[in-house]
């Protein structure tokens, strides 16, 4: 490009706001159009990109220390994975420091201490692959940007020794997405409005935080629930308004069993409408009924392999209630994968007892890994109880997926395949 003809237009173009954007391959020179540019157009910059190699980068930012007050997007990225010894630092000196018109702040692959302040109008904040962020200087930034509607943070969350009690309300937020951990510590700092969607990887505290709980229950739409065993146990939330993945870090798979249920108790379930469980492990009978017992709008449930397929089907059926009560009164859609050969018996007891009480299945499906072995007689039992009863091997169901996909059906089926309702 030819310098001449650009400052000639700048020149005439006279205060109009610019959009500029940097893409670095190799450290500049000093004649570089850049360099001769940047003094006339600071005041001006009203969207930047900038992208390179540290060392280039850390060139051209050195020049971007005057005032930037039409800046409402700023984006810095870094080429490739930055070394935490990197030279590429952002300070207060950057657009000396004031940032206050600025709405969108994307930063990632850089050193720096979030030190700017008077963020009043940022709405969008994306932080990936960033350090030495501390939990206070985090929460001084966004106390410094009310307004945030947009954050996504990828990056290692700081924990927060030395900030206990300290709440931060992003009573604007709309969305927040967190993938890095650990974050519980953040979240326990955070107000954060009901309605907002999240989509967050986190760890169990080692407490039970109020604030960390009470974000957690701040999340209505979380209509579908999974406890699931892959990796190892968690708890998977789910809905129209974002997801939460909720992994225990313990010594032992039976140790993080134990705190997925404890947390599941505490947590508000009785507006779930799905659950899925896929646990690999042995969980009481008492266990099983303190999962479903809150579960008053429950709708489809579905047990994937548990050990204990039996004792959920022993708490689903209202003979065992001693008080009379029907566990899960709206369940409609009940999908076995049993561990092993399914008692039909008792599943045929449950369904008539369901029946009976007001509370009939819609749905049963059974999908064993071998060829069900039941007798035709107990499959037409259940169909006198249950509106609609598929019973079929896992190997068939696999290959009537591939069938659908090759055919052009849905792919995204893959993993639930019997019913559009499942979990």
């Amino acid at each position: 490009m030819d310098a001449d003809k650009t400052l000639v237009y700048l020149e005439r173009s006279k205060s109009s706001p610019i959009n500029l954007s940097l893409r670095s391959y190799s450290n500049p020179s000093p004649s570089d159009l850049f360099f001769q540019t940047i003094p006339r157009i600071h005041e001006r910059l009203k969207y930047l990109y900038t992208w390179g190699m540290a060392e280039s980068l850390q060139d051209i930012l050195d020049h971007l220390s005057r005032p930037g007050p039409l800046l409402e997007d700023l984006s810095i990225e870094c080429r490739g994975k930055l070394k935490p010894d990197s030279t590429l630092t952002l300070t207060p000196a950057l657009f000396s420091g004031d940032l206050s018109s600025l709405r969108i702040l994307n930063l990632q692959d850089v050193n720096t201490k979030l030190p700017w302040r008077n963020m009043v109008n940022l709405t969008s904040l994306t932080l990936r692959d960033i350090w030495p962020v501390s939990m206070s200087q985090l929460l001084d930034f966004f106390e410094s940007a009310p307004h945030l509607r947009d954050v996504v943070l990828r990056f290692e969350i700081p924990t927060s020794s030395d900030q206990t009690g300290r709440l931060v309300s992003l009573a604007d937020l709309e969305e927040m997405y967190i993938d890095g951990g650990p974050s519980s510590d953040l979240l326990d700092h955070l107000l954060i409005p009901v309605g907002a969607r999240l989509s967050a990887v986190v760890e169990f505290p080692s407490s039970h935080p109020t604030r960390f709980l009470n974000n957690l229950r701040n999340f209505p739409d979380f209509t579908t629930i999974k406890l699931t065993a892959d990796p190892e146990p968690r708890i998977k939330f789910s809905g129209p308004k974002g997801k939460v993945d909720l992994n225990p870090i313990t010594s032992s798979d039976d140790d993080e069993l134990g705190l997925v249920l404890e947390f599941l108790a505490l947590l508000d379930t009785s507006g779930t409408e799905r659950l899925k469980i896929d646990f690999y492990h042995n969980t009481s009978g008492d266990q099983n009924y303190q999962i479903l017992l809150p579960m008053k709008t429950l709708r489809t449930l579905r047990l994937e392999y548990p050990p204990s397929s039996h004792d959920f089907i022993q708490v689903l059926d209202p003979r065992n209630s001693s008080s009379g009560v029907v566990v899960c009164p709206k369940l409609e859609e009940l999908i076995i994968q049993p561990n092993g050969q399914l008692d039909i018996g008792d599943v045929i007891g449950m369904a008539a007892a369901r029946e009976s009480k007001g509370a009939k299945l819609k749905s049963l499906w059974i999908f064993n890994l071998s060829e069900p072995e039941y007798a035709q007689s107990d499959v037409l039992k259940l169909k006198g109880h249950v509106s609609r009863v598929e019973v079929m091997e896992w190997t068939r169901m696999t290959k009537r997926m591939t069938r659908m996909i090759k055919e052009g059906g849905d792919i995204g089926s893959l993993e639930e395949p019997a019913s559009p309702t499942l979990v």
